[in-house]
C-alpha cells in the first residue's frame, strides 16, 4: 500500500472542493451588506449625537471585508495557501532526505550483521546455507551423536527463521499502523481545512457585526494552526528517523568490530515505532502552540483532548502488546 498516493488524494480532494466556496459567497454578501449598513449607520449616528467629526478610516473595515468575501478563493485562500505551502514542502523534503539516509543505514546494518554472524562459527549456519551444508557434510549420519547434533542444528535454524519472520511481521504491522496514524491526522486536517474554507465567507461576514469582530482573527488562527498539522507531523517523523539513524550508526560501529556478536533483536526499532504511533496524536496540540489568537473554542479543545486521550489509550494498548512481543523476541 502506497500511503503517499493516499496523501496526494487528500490534496486533490481539498483542491476540488474549493469551488464550493462560491456557493457561500452569495449568502455571505447579503449578511455582510446588512452588517456594513448597521456598522456605518451606528458609528455615524454616534458621531453626530456627540457633535464630533466623523472618522472615515474605521468605516472602511466592512468594505474591506466585503472585498475579501467577493474574491475569497483567490484573495484570501490563494494568499494563505501560497504563504503556507512552502512550509509543507520544506518539511516534507527534510523528511524525505532523512528517510533516504535511514534506509541506506539499515541496508548497511543488515549487511554487516549478516557478515558478523557468518564470521562466528557458532552462528554462521543460521544465516548461510553453504555453512549449514558444510557442517552437515562434516558429520556422519551413522553416528548417533552426530544425528543428535544435526537435529539440534536443524531445530535452531528453524527457530531462528521463525524469530526473524516474526520480527518482520511485527515491524510490518507497526509500520502500517504508523503510516495509518499519519493518514488519520492528514484526513482530519483536510476535513477541517475544507470546512474552514467553505464556511470562511460566512465567518468573514459575521465578523462585521459588533461583538463578533474576533471571529475574523480566530478564523485566521485556526486555519493556520490546522494547516500546520502536516509540517509538525513531518518534523516529528523526521526526529524519529534521526534518532533511529543515530541508533543504527552505533550498531554499525559495533558491527565493524570483529569480536562483536549481534543478538539480532529488533526491540529498539519496535519501541521507536510505538513512540511514533502515540506521538502522532499530540500533533494538533503542538500546532496550536504556534499560532493562537483568542484561544481555541471549547469544541476544538474537546477534540484535541479526545485525540490525546485516544492516543494515550492506543499507546497503553500498543505498549502492553509491544512489551509482550519484545519479551518473546528476546527469548
Amino acid at each position: 500500500m502506497d500511503f503517499q498516493n493516499l496523501h496526494q488524494i487528500l490534496r486533490t480532494l481539498y483542491t476540488e472542493m474549493m469551488p464550493l466556496c462560491g456557493n457561500m459567497v452569495g449568502i455571505a454578501k447579503g449578511i455582510a451588506g446588512l452588517g456594513a449598513l448597521f456598522y456605518v449607520a451606528s458609528r455615524v449616528w454616534q458621531s453626530l449625537s456627540h457633535a464630533e467629526e466623523i472618522d472615515v478610516y474605521p468605516l472602511l473595515r466592512p468594505f474591506t471585508i466585503g472585498l475579501c468575501i467577493l474574491f475569497f478563493s483567490t484573495f484570501v485562500l490563494g494568499t494563505m495557501n501560497s504563504v503556507l505551502s512552502p512550509i509543507v514542502t520544506g518539511t516534507h523534503q527534510m523528511l524525505s532526505s532523512q528517510t533516504l539516509d535511514l534506509n541506506t543505514l539499515r541496508e548497511q546494518r543488515d549487511r554487516l550483521e549478516r557478515e558478523a554472524m557468518i564470521r562466528n562459527p557458532e552462528t554462521a549456519y543460521l544465516v548461510s546455507n553453504q555453512e549449514y551444508d558444510k557442517k552437515i557434510e562434516e558429520m556422519s549420519a551413522l553416528n548417533p551423536k552426530h544425528l543428535l547434533t544435526m537435529a539440534s542444528m536443524y531445530v535452531e535454524r528453524e527457530l531462528y527463521k521463525m524469530k526473524k519472520d516474526l520480527q518482520n511481521e511485527v515491524k510490518s504491522i507497526l509500520e502500517i499502523i504508523f503510516q495509518a496514524a499519519g493518514l488519520i491526522i492528514d484526513t482530519i486536517r483536510t476535513f477541517y481545512l475544507v470546512v474552514l474554507s467553505i464556511l470562511g465567507p460566512l465567518a468573514f461576514a459575521i465578523s462585521i457585526y459588533d461583538g463578533f469582530q474576533s471571529t475574523l482573527t480566530q478564523w485566521f488562527s485556526r486555519y493556520i494552526s490546522v494547516y500546520l498539522w502536516l509540517p509538525v507531523a513531518d518534523l516529528f517523523s523526521m526526529m524519529l528517523a534521526k534518532l533511529q539513524s543515530l541508533m543504527i550508526g552505533k550498531e554499525i560501529s559495533s558491527l565493524q568490530d570483529p569480536t562483536y556478536i549481534p543478538d539480532g533483536s529488533s526491540a529498539v526499532y519496535i519501541i521507536f515505532m510505538l513512540i511514533g504511533i502515540v506521538g502522532y496524536f499530540v500533533v494538533p496540540t503542538v500546532a496550536s502552540w504556534i499560532v493562537q489568537a483568542g484561544g481555541m473554542s471549547t469544541y476544538n479543545r474537546n477534540v484535541a483532548r479526545g485525540i490525546q486521550r485516544g492516543g494515550a489509550i492506543a499507546g497503553a494498548t500498543l505498549g502492553a502488546s509491544g512489551g509482550n512481543i519484545i519479551g518473546q523476541l528476546k527469548k
